[in-house]
């Protein structure tokens, strides 16, 4: 089993819209989205084209993908960036099969060492829908410090809800 993790290709844009797309009804809503507030296809893929095409210091949202013995098993993304000081991060596993198996743990680490790096962080946030389980584990057994739970509208494909704000410091 080989676990790798690198930044996203423009050319595998596609995985983060079906992801969307493809998930239940009842997946989207654990995780505070949506489906009415997201992109059409058409429009989400040349919008993430046109960031592909930019410097990181110029991005409106920057993606890692993970792969486990060469094939996406899921992705991270930040938006919210402040080059040179922070960003929001995000975390999916795409393969159901691969979710809750410390897969996304070992991800995340990898995935913070290219968010500090490529985006010159000094802080990263998380702000992942109070009651998703999952992701607070996830965020602690990286070195995440808890800072506070509110109600919020945290995106532009998010319903307002809960969510417990984390971050990382350098």
């Amino acid at each position: 089993m080989q676990l790798a993790v690198r930044e996203m290709a423009p050319d595998e844009a596609n995985l983060v819209i079906d992801y969307f797309y493809k998930s239940t009804p009842e997946y989207l809503d654990a995780m505070g989205i949506d489906p009415s507030r997201l992109l059409g296809p058409e429009a989400w893929r040349a919008f993430l084209q046109s960031e592909f095409a930019l410097p990181p210091d110029k991005r409106q949202v920057f993606f890692v993908l993970w792969l486990l013995d060469d094939k996406p098993v899921g992705f991270s993304g930040c938006n919210k960036i402040t080059f040179g000081d922070s960003a929001f991060m995000h975390l999916h596993v795409i393969d159901p099969e691969q979710r809750q198996k410390g897969i996304g743990t070992e991800c995340v680490r990898r995935s913070i060492a290219i968010y500090f790096e490529r985006l010159r962080l000094k802080r990263l946030f998380c702000e992942p829908n109070a009651f998703n389980t999952g992701p607070h584990r996830t965020l602690q057994q990286c070195g995440f410090k808890y800072l506070k739970t509110y109600m919020t509208v945290p995106g532009t494909i998010n319903f307002r809800q809960p969510v417990t704000r984390w971050v990382l410091e350098r």
